[in-house]
């Protein structure tokens, strides 16, 4: 426990000259990915080669130790998530991909004893070797702030966060600022929330500031829904600590005494790491009463969503914690000033919270000349889909979605053509080949009908059938609408039916139109967030791929990706009526005589492909 500024300074000088002891580090991925890639195995398998082969090195950092080490460490996410499980060795910086157990023996060997690159297992592109993390083309173009030391400190020790320089901002906004000097920091800042709707963080903290309230509380919304999205959880498995204390100087500024962490259920280490976290403020005496001899004091609690996605809306997500069912609520009374049991609060997002540290230790210029005007700092991004480099990303503000698909990305897979992007999940839209120079920042978005949300980016090529990806995501948000209000329970339910129709080759004159009205009047009147973005996925799509909507109607899915629009026929002149083809159809579609032309039935054929593979003649086609 430490109860004075100055121990927590002495602490910070003690750890600092233990990890500059840690002459080598060995830093093996634990994020989600890594992990289901079999990393923990590799990491419990380095530690026993080098108890074996009696190699001084520490799992924990200590306090100026006499002896230089090794530190073997469970890091958070790299971000290059397909290249997993990784490993990065510092302060070389040289990052082994795709690592296997069976690879440690020569890790220790070569890297750890011997100190040279074991080029097979860095980075490989088009011939050319990668040994090093910010050389790979992936990383390069980045620029890391939230996600800095995710990858590069132990996700799990408190130690590690303050030996390079955790809770000094804290520290800061503590003992040297007022509570109006950090709220006037934050919004000179910039800094728009990062959960979607880009409102500015600093006018948020300023109303509850102002506000007189017996109690008022942080609110932190880490339910991340989207699918495809994984940008938060990789920040609370990979530096929960920085969340914490944004959370912390949040309450400083604001006067609030006690927070919430809203997690889904599904990000169970996410939950664990974030416990543990603030197990060991509470144990140092960085969350409690009376915080470092202050009269501040600060509760923190977890709680844990049941995988609504309407609860990432912040009234329904209040309600959750309350104890009620998930429910949005009509504002006013807005959050800020009447939200979590009534009280003034504060509610921002994961990746909010983990840039004000930075904001505070290194200022408000500072953050304002990574974005664009009106736009500051950097947007954390998971990129999925057909491109060739999956991950997690950052870049600044304001970065051309074409640097983001090509100079990260890579491309879309297999040399494949570019088509569209999907950003912001079910709540976003669609961007086309011809938004590959625009911007991505809330009012550049704002302007072609799209939204950044959460930050999700799946990106499609040519073969994907932009009626099925529209289908998709309504199916998605109509399964999660929470029934509360008419136009999202039945407009979604009645838009997912023509979309339905439309993709098994029912369509018919006039659903566009439908569609397009269902559309307009569901935005217009549904209840909260989530059912007035719901029909986005479909009216961007519409917009940009009407032909696509258009021929489906008359019975043609121009990417052969609807398998109830598919045809396979069989070519009469290469047909030798072997009649193979109808002993393997399960329907009983396929018949004819022998050596003679077979033919298939269209109404019973239900286009299982069986046949195809069967002909010897290769006379049977799909279109």
């Amino acid at each position: 426990m430490i109860n004075s500024r100055k121990e927590l300074q002495d602490l910070r000088r003690g750890l600092k000259a233990g990890l500059d002891k840690q002459t080598l580090k060995v830093l093996v991925c634990a994020g989600t990915g890594c992990i289901a890639g079999g990393s923990i195995d590799i990491y419990n398998r380095l530690s026993e080669l080098m108890k074996e082969k009696e190699l001084p090195y520490t799992v924990a950092l200590e306090e100026d130790p006499h002896d230089d080490s090794i530190g073997l460490k469970k890091c958070g996410c790299h971000g290059f998530c397909e290249m997993g499980p990784l490993l990065r060795i510092d302060p070389q910086g040289w990052l082994y991909t795709k690592v296997k157990i069976e690879d440690c023996e020569e890790i220790i060997e070569r890297t750890i004893i011997g100190g040279e690159i074991i080029e097979r297992l860095a980075y490989h592109k088009n011939g050319e070797i990668y040994p090093k993390q910010d050389d790979i083309p992936f990383y390069k173009k980045q620029t890391r702030v939230v996600l800095e030391h995710c990858g590069h400190i132990d996700a799990d020790s408190i130690r590690d966060y303050i030996a390079i320089g955790g809770y000094s901002a804290f520290e800061r906004a503590l003992f040297d600022m007022s509570g109006d000097e950090v709220v006037k920091i934050v919004k000179d800042s910039g800094l728009r929330g990062r959960g979607g709707a880009g409102f500015p963080a600093g006018i948020k903290w300023e109303t509850v500031r102002k506000l007189q309230s017996d109690k008022k509380y942080i609110l932190c919304n880490g339910d991340e829904g989207d699918p495809g999205a994984f940008m938060d959880r990789s920040i609370m498995e990979g530096d929960p600590h920085c969340v914490l204390e944004g959370m912390l100087i949040a309450g400083v500024a604001t006067g609030a005494s006690e927070g919430y962490i809203y997690v889904r259920a599904e990000y169970p280490m996410a939950v664990s790491r974030l416990k543990n976290a603030i197990k060991q403020a509470e144990d140092l005496g960085l969350i409690g009463e009376n915080i470092l001899g202050t009269n501040f004091s600060f509760k923190l609690h977890i709680n844990r969503g049941a995988g609504a996605f309407v609860c990432g809306e912040e009234t329904a997500l209040i309600a959750s914690i309350e104890g009620e069912r998930g429910f949005p609520r009509v504002r006013p009374p807005l959050t800020v000033v009447k939200g979590l049991f009534g009280k003034p609060t504060v509610p921002n997002n994961v990746e909010t919270y983990a840039n004000i540290p930075k904001i505070i230790n290194k200022g408000s210029d500072w953050f304002k000349s990574l974005g664009s005007p009106n736009n500051s700092g950097t947007k954390a991004f998971a990129l999925t889909g057909n491109i060739e480099n999956t991950g997690l990303i950052e870049v600044p503000m304001g970065t051309p979605l074409k640097e983001v698909i090509y100079s990260v990305g890579g491309g879309c897979r297999g040399g494949a053509e570019f088509k569209a992007v999907q950003i912001g999940g079910p709540s976003g839209g669609c961007l086309t080949k011809e938004h590959l120079e625009l911007p991505l920042d809330y009012d550049s978005l704002k302007k072609v009908g799209a939204i950044i949300g959460s930050g999700g980016l799946v990106v499609m090529d040519e073969h994907t059938c932009m009626v099925e990806v529209a289908r998709f995501f309504m199916n998605f948000t109509q399964n999660e609408s929470c029934g509360k209000c008419v136009p999202c329970r039945e407009g979604t339910k009645r838009m997912l039916e023509i979309l339905e129709r439309i993709v098994s080759g029912k369509g018919k004159e006039g659903d566009i139109e439908i569609l397009d009205e269902l559309a307009d009047m569901i935005s217009a009147t549904a209840l909260c967030g989530l059912g007035k973005t719901a029909p986005n996925p479909v009216k961007s799509t519409i917009q940009h791929f009407r032909d696509e909507y258009e021929a489906h109607i008359k019975g043609i899915c121009p990417t052969g990706t609807c398998k109830k629009l598919k045809k396979i026929y069989i070519n009469k002149d290469l047909c030798k009526g072997c009649s193979k083809c109808s002993r393997v159809c399960p329907v009983n579609a396929i018949s004819g005589k022998i050596k003679e032309p077979f033919v298939i039935d269209q109404t019973k054929c239900i286009k299982c492909g069986a046949c195809v593979g069967t002909c010897p003649f290769h006379a049977i086609e799909e279109v």
